[in-house]
């Protein structure tokens, strides 16, 4: 997928509206309690400076409802992003109307315009043309560098670009479509999709796309007892989505046909409540007890799906192992975070997607170590299921415009 990017543009005087994906995650007294997504934007952001071009920063946080919220306010964001860099910020306080349009008026060189959260408008979601339109005329060229957003048609991402001639990538949205791509088209093999998390209605269509395109799958977490299920195997109180069990049985017999290997657990953490201090044991999958549920892979699951990942060349992790928040039940995940490092050490291509899977690699202090780490978890999955992503569509394609 060659796109237009943000260095193939002279951007000297320029004010370019730029997509960018702040939303974080806020602690109990509305703190940011993890700025990955804002130090992600950093590097395109910078770059537009140096290059003489006064980057005007649009995002959402939160679900506001298309109103005004304070909670959900970008100006802590502003104040974040001014420690992190050098670079003055300007915040407008509202994204459309003559408030941002004073702002972006008096910004200069060398300064940068936070806009305030896109999503104090209905306009937004609605993908509404005048407020589009509104949003456009404060720019001279766009720029997305927010993938995670990227499956979401809305104004910011979609309905702006029908105003610019020119509608370029970012570099963390070049990373992505990079490193996100090659999975689906130039894989090294033996090439591996571990997908994990509570339900496998999420993943159903990424499966079926990676099916005949990887060697083999790794099913682990709550989605693999739907699966058990269809092979009739009891799973005690364990989560089970029956309304999917149809769709499950055609997918496990398309995989006995395909060159591709589907492999679920052989051993689990059983639990004989939902909680950290229940009563737990190891068993194997067909001896769950009644009344009890699976919380986590078991060890000898661990170790057969490690030895997969140690012969990988690349490996593409989505999703947790077990309930990842508990302690207890946490060792699977953080085995699959561990074997992930060792993997990209040996020069194979990892790459994660997904909130749960990402904390468990910073918990360790592993995600320094994988190839990508993905930003966009349901635009990364939906990508890696085949489907065209609208704000990445809306970009121009590299060799069709003139810079």
């Amino acid at each position: 997928m060659n796109k237009l990017s943000v260095q193939d543009i002279d951007l000297h005087g320029r004010r370019v509206l730029m997509r960018v994906d702040f939303n974080v995650p806020l602690d109990t007294k509305g703190g940011i309690s993890d700025d990955t997504r804002i130090r992600a934007s950093l590097a395109t952001m910078e770059y537009v400076v140096s290059r003489g071009g006064i980057p005007i920063l649009m995002s959402h946080l939160g679900r506001p409802a298309g109103r005004r919220n304070d909670a959900f306010s970008l100006r802590p964001i502003a104040d974040h992003l001014g420690k992190l860099t050098s670079t003055p910020i300007l915040f407008a306080e509202d994204c459309v109307g003559d408030a941002p349009r004073r702002v972006v008026a008096s910004a200069k060189p060398g300064q940068v315009v936070l806009l305030e959260n896109v999503r104090f408008h209905a306009a937004e979601t609605e993908n509404d043309a005048e407020f589009s339109r509104q949003l456009a005329e404060l720019g001279d060229l766009y720029v997305n560098d927010a993938f995670g957003t990227a499956h979401r048609a809305h104004a910011s991402t979609v309905g702006v670009t029908q105003h610019f001639e020119l509608r370029a990538s970012g570099l963390l949205m070049d990373r992505e479509l990079q490193n996100l791509g090659a999975l689906l088209h130039s894989p090294r093999r033996p090439y591996i999709a571990i997908l994990g998390g509570a339900k496998v209605s999420g993943k159903i269509e990424i499966i079926e796309n990676l099916l005949d395109r990887v060697d083999s799958i790794l099913i682990g977490g709550g989605m693999a007892f739907t699966f058990f299920k269809v092979h009739g195997i009891d799973v005690g109180d364990s989560l089970v989505e029956d309304d999917l069990l149809d769709t499950v049985r055609k997918i496990s017999e398309r995989a006995r046909s395909s060159s591709t290997q589907l492999l679920l657990p052989q051993d689990l953490i059983v639990a004989d409540q939902f909680s950290n201090e229940a009563q737990r044991r190891e068993v194997l999958v067909t001896d769950i007890p009644e009344g009890w549920q699976g919380l986590d892979i078991g060890p000898r699951t661990t170790k057969l799906f490690g030895e997969h990942i140690e012969r990988a060349k690349t490996i593409f992790w989505n999703g947790p192992m077990g309930v990842f928040e508990m302690p207890h039940f946490a060792r699977g995940t953080r085995a699959i975070a561990r074997h992930m490092g060792k993997a990209t050490d040996r020069e194979a291509c990892t790459v994660v997607g997904g909130g749960d899977s990402v904390a468990a690699l910073r918990q360790m202090d592993v995600d320094r170590h994988i190839t990508h780490v993905s930003t966009g978890g349901g635009a990364a999955l939906e990508f890696l299921a085949g489907k065209t992503l609208p704000g990445v569509d809306a970009l121009s394609d590299a060799t069709s415009m003139p810079v």
